[in-house]
């Protein structure tokens, strides 16, 4: 398995044990709910149902993130290596490795750390479509893409 291979999985990984978490939470929730509307009754019960829909609106939002996010890297080929930059390459710039996919927390493999940013992202959109040697700035930053996998 290549880095990108790895660093592609490990992704795919963790946003699946998000939506696992998620998914569970809004069971529990739901659970919560059938048993406190059994032995209930009053403004004080319909008062904690009423929190609980919008604690399961809320962790639903989350869910359709994560899925979304999902949805991106399923349709990611690890083994595809592009002479430019498309969603799906691992771009070193300035030392640091930068995985175009979707919005995702930092991660390590092999002791290297690993930043995913989205194709939409500032950082993202100037580097779309770009080769190795390419300079650019953000922010007062200058960046030189030194590879791409």
């Amino acid at each position: 398995m290549t880095f990108k291979q790895k660093i592609h999985t490990h992704y795919q990984q963790l946003v699946q044990d998000r939506i696992d978490i998620f998914k569970d939470m809004i069971v529990a929730l739901t659970e919560d709910s059938k048993n406190d509307a059994k032995g209930s009754a009053g403004d004080k019960h319909e008062t904690a149902l009423s929190m609980m829909h919008i604690e399961q609106e809320k962790l639903n939002t989350k869910l359709r993130e994560v899925l979304n996010q999902k949805a991106i890297l399923d349709k990611i080929d690890s083994t595809t290596i592009a002479k430019t930059i498309i969603v799906g390459s691992l771009v070193k710039a300035n030392g640091i490795y930068l995985y175009l996919s979707a919005a995702l927390p930092k991660i390590g493999v092999e002791g290297i750390n690993i930043i995913a940013l989205s194709p939409q992202s500032p950082l993202g959109n100037k580097l779309m479509g770009n080769t190795i040697g390419f300079t650019f700035e953000i922010n007062g930053t200058k960046y030189l893409i030194e590879e791409i996998n």
